[in-house]
């Protein structure tokens, strides 16, 4: 009876190895590309460049589509599958959007659900950090804690504060 106690905590701890194993470095890249596609689009944004947030919003959105869900642990996996419709939905509308007003609109709900995907996911290889702009009182991501405001580009580039952190994914 004690060997089969012993043998089943065994189980249960190898299998528990197996699901965190789950989660591979091929998922944790791509996931990465994700927020690499995101950076350009608030940096087009910024930059106040509409046709480049749009061609970034469409490689943000293939980015999206192909980040290998199945590799993620199954805790990551659902959370990921909550999301994935949500982000590509606002990367589409950015990317078949001129106006830079309308592209910034769909870039509030964007920024807000990758925000939510990073934050539980905690593979990003960089720290991220999530600022705020009280005059829009909408939130962004960026590469840098240096205020760079993309929701009034160059006209008030400098608005906002960092209000979190993400930090890099410990290896």
């Amino acid at each position: 009876m004690k060997k089969i106690s012993i043998l089943l905590v065994s189980l249960i701890i190898l299998t528990s190895g197996l699901e965190l194993k789950a989660q591979t470095a091929k998922a944790n890249a791509a996931v990465n590309e994700v927020i690499f596609n995101y950076l350009k689009v608030k940096n087009a944004l910024l930059a106040d460049n509409n046709s480049s947030a749009q061609a970034n919003a469409k490689s943000l959105y293939q980015a999206v589509g192909v980040v290998p869900a199945a590799e993620l642990t199954s805790e990551q996996r659902k959370l990921w599958e909550t999301y994935t419709g949500k982000l590509q939905n606002d990367s589409k509308h950015i990317s078949e959007s001129a106006p830079l007003d309308q592209q910034r609109g769909y870039f509030v709900t964007l920024s807000q659900n990758l925000f939510q995907v990073l934050k539980m996911l905690k593979v990003n290889a960089d720290p991220i950090y999530q600022q705020f702009c009280p005059m829009k009182n909408a939130t962004w991501l960026s590469e840098s804690s240096d205020i760079k405001n993309p929701y009034y580009g160059t006209q008030m580039s400098s608005c906002g504060k960092v209000i979190q952190t993400l930090n890099p994914a410990t290896k």
